[in-house]
């Protein structure tokens, strides 16, 4: 030690010392300084792995999808929350433990047991994921759907290959294509077995898919349909419109349109359709295809166009009615030529009364269907012929010539006549008095009315100067002034003195044959031209005042009837037009001689004609409503003729119905006419309505029309209007048998509803 401090002393080794100790201990700083640096950078590193663990599992948590990693050795590694609630497993038990030891059950597509190392075998990146099934506690029905996709990856674990599965639960995809599929199978169920019309049509209009209800439409087959242009099925006529309506849809201006038109069936006949089409199109608006319905509408329009032709044709011969030549002559005299191409021929049978009186109405119809049939072949298609009523008829004539075919066809019509009618074993020798007007000036300017009434004036003087002649209109005859106006005043005196008297024809029980009303019918007892029926003199009421006084005299004639008839629930109904009805002087008549006659009110029934001039909210309204109020009933006359009535069942205080003669006059050979007669009977039920059918003629028509619910009937089968002397003579035995008979069934024959507030 000692030598060691010498030497120290020495200078020159202790300077070297120094530096040696410097030296030293400058190294021993540099390596703190170092080691310093690793551990912070081991400390970084170690929370970069942290916090991307953290993130790693944060992501695997979240994920939509479950992962599940085995290890080289077949141990569970890792097994996110999402995999395990889909494999309803406990992840704390099974991390760690072997894939064989792995408490999980699957099956395939069709329900067949899988093993758990099949489920989770690797296969390549470019297989298709493998579909099965978790059953769970509630059977077959309980199964979750999981799409699984393993592949492996070498240096996942510990620098070791590995498998990695991701697992997505299919089950809402799954039940969401069972769901498509039964729908569309449903679908295509319905479409099949659809009692209409249908079929599946692509962008080029052509047919993609038809059910056989199309096709036996068609007269062809789902097999021949298929691929064929729609379009080629339309009739040419209606190619058009179908082809605009489908573009509007295309553009998107329409969500479907329904258009009634015609097909060509392969037979070549038409057939009336009703066409609904709708576009389908894409979730981003582009169109796909079309859904088509088409419904048969043949029957409905041939009914629809038998009803119009019904509604303005003359149910006994075919003819026009006056509504339809009324507008037909009005129309021609609106042509700037009229005055040189149109005329009317008035055409009035000579004797036609006294025909019916000798040989009955069924011989009197069947003049006036021959005589319809001589007018239509004298006319030869140059006018319309019309009957406007009982024995009139009307024809208007439109001809370049037609001063010459006026002449012509009068002509034809007299020659035509003179060959006799057959019936049964009497020939019926025919005669006509015919009044011919041209256009001119004045009646142009009155319109269709005008000349009518100057065919009219001519057709009377050819009666008063002998009948069976034709008689050209000129301006001196002044039909306003000649018969009408003289009949006119007789009129006026004739409802004074009490010359107009009622004829009854009665009303029967259908099912019992049994007499419960009366219909009254106006004649006139005129001094010299004998009786006369409604049709001569009812269009003579021009004058507000004198229909009113006619209405208030024949209720006094019905209820004086009422009066001295032994059986207290017979009722009769009494004719009202609009034109009688509206200032309450009617229904104070009807209700004081109710009252004067001590009548039931019931027995007293108003039959409204001409309903559709009756507008709602109307002073005629209320004054209906005012008699039914009273116990009045009102009973719609010539139900389901015209426009459709249901309006006036919803706005009238209608008791009951009388179905139109038209209806009846087929039935029950008339398909048309059953099916019409069928329905309004129904109708008239449900509301809870009287029914009562008029102009039965045979018990066939009879016995169908009670089938159908029509409780009363009217017509020549159960006898004919008859004075009330006639009616008294020949009914009062019966009456008095039948009261004894059943009193107490007879007690409201009519059997109508109480008042109702609703009208």
């Amino acid at each position: 030690m000692g030598g060691f401090l010498e030497l120290l002393q020495k200078p020159n080794v202790a300077t070297g010392v120094a530096v040696f100790v410097l030296v030293a201990l400058a190294g021993v700083f540099v390596s703190f300084i170092r080691s310093g640096r690793v551990r912070r950078s081991r400390d970084l590193a170690l929370r970069k792995e942290r916090s991307m663990r953290k993130q790693f599992e944060a992501i695997l948590s979240s994920a939509r999808d479950g992962v599940l990693i085995i290890s080289r050795t077949s141990e569970i590694v890792v097994l996110t929350d999402m995999a395990a609630h889909m494999m309803g497993i406990d992840k704390s038990a099974v991390l760690g433990t072997p894939l064989g030891q792995l408490p999980f059950k699957a099956v395939d597509e069709h329900g067949r047991p899988l093993l758990v190392q099949e489920v989770f075998a690797p296969g390549r990146d470019d297989d298709r994921p493998r579909v099965i099934g978790v059953p769970g506690r509630r059977g077959s029905e309980d199964v979750r759907w999981l799409q699984v996709k393993s592949r492996k990856v070498p240096d996942a674990v510990d620098g070791d290959s590995a498998t990695v599965t991701t697992l997505m639960d299919t089950s809402g995809l799954q039940e969401a294509a069972e769901a498509l599929n039964r729908s569309d199978a449903q679908f295509r169920r319905a479409m099949e077995n659809a009692p209409v019309g249908m079929a599946l049509v692509d962008l080029e209009w052509r047919l993609m898919a038809v059910n056989r209800a199309f096709a036996t439409m068609m007269g062809s087959t789902v097999a021949a349909l298929r691929g064929t242009p729609f379009s080629a099925l339309s009739h040419p006529r209606d190619v058009q419109a179908e082809r605009e309506q489908l573009q509007r849809l295309y553009d998107g201006l329409q969500n479907h349109f329904s258009l009634e038109k015609r097909y060509v069936r392969a037979d070549g006949n038409v057939v009336w359709a009703v066409l609904d089409v709708a576009l389908v199109r894409y979730a981003g608006g582009a169109p796909d295809h079309y859904v088509v319905q088409v419904r048969d509408s043949t029957d409905d329009r041939l009914h629809s166009e038998l009803m119009a032709h019904r509604a303005m044709h003359d149910p006994l011969t075919g003819l026009a009615n006056r509504t339809l030549m009324q507008e037909v002559l009005q129309k021609v005299l609106d042509q700037p030529d009229a005055t040189s191409r149109v005329g009317v021929i008035a055409v009035d049978l000579d004797g036609f009364k006294g025909l019916n009186d000798r040989f009955g109405h069924a011989a009197g119809d069947s003049a006036l269907v021959h005589v319809a049939g001589v007018l239509r072949s004298a006319t030869a298609g140059r006018g319309t012929v019309a009957r406007i009523g009982g024995d009139e008829f009307v024809i208007v004539v439109q001809d370049s010539d037609c001063g010459k075919a006026l002449y012509e066809i009068a002509g034809a019509i007299h020659a035509g006549l003179k060959r006799p009618l057959q019936v049964k074993r009497h020939q019926l020798n025919l005669h006509c008095s015919v009044g011919i007007a041209m256009a001119d000036g004045d009646t142009v300017a009155g319109g269709a009315p005008s000349l009518l009434s100057a065919a009219d004036a001519a057709m009377y003087r050819a009666k008063a100067l002998g009948k069976s002649r034709t008689e050209v209109y000129d301006p001196s005859m002044q039909s306003t002034n000649d018969h009408h106006s003289v009949l006119g005043g007789e009129l006026a005196k004739a409802i004074e003195h009490g010359d107009l008297v009622l004829h009854y024809q009665p009303v029967m029980d259908l099912a019992s044959r049994s007499v419960v009303g009366y219909e009254a019918l106006v004649r006139w007892q005129h001094p010299t031209r004998g009786l006369l029926l409604p049709g001569a003199f009812l269009g003579l009421l021009d004058d507000r005042k004198l229909a009113t006084e006619l209405g208030t005299a024949l209720v006094e004639l019905a209820a004086a009837f009422l009066a001295q008839f032994p059986e207290p629930g017979v009722w009769v109904s009494l004719n009202v037009s609009a034109d009688q009805l509206g200032d309450s002087e009617f229904a104070n008549s009807v209700l004081s001689a109710i009252a004067r006659y001590r009548l039931s009110p019931q027995r007293l029934v108003v039959e409204l004609t001409e309903a559709s001039l009756v507008a709602p909210n109307t002073r005629i309204r209320h004054e209906l409503t005012e008699l039914r109020n009273a116990g009045v009933p009102i009973l719609l006359d010539d139900f389901g003729t015209g426009v459709s009535p249901l309006s006036y069942l919803r706005d009238l205080p209608v008791s009951g119905v009388k179905l139109d003669m038209s209806f009846v006059a087929g039935i029950p050979e008339d398909p048309s006419g059953a099916r019409v007669s069928r329905a309004l009977g129904a109708l008239a039920r449900e509301l809870g309505l009287a029914t009562i059918a008029e102009g039965i003629e045979t018990e066939s028509q009879a016995d169908f029309l009670s089938r159908c619910g029509w409780k009363y009937g009217q017509g020549w089968l159960f006898g004919v209007a008859q004075p009330a002397a006639a009616v008294f003579a020949m009914g009062l035995p019966f009456m008095e048998s039948l009261i004894e008979a059943r009193p107490q069934e007879l007690d409201n024959p009519f059997d109508l509803p109480s008042a109702r507030s609703a009208h």
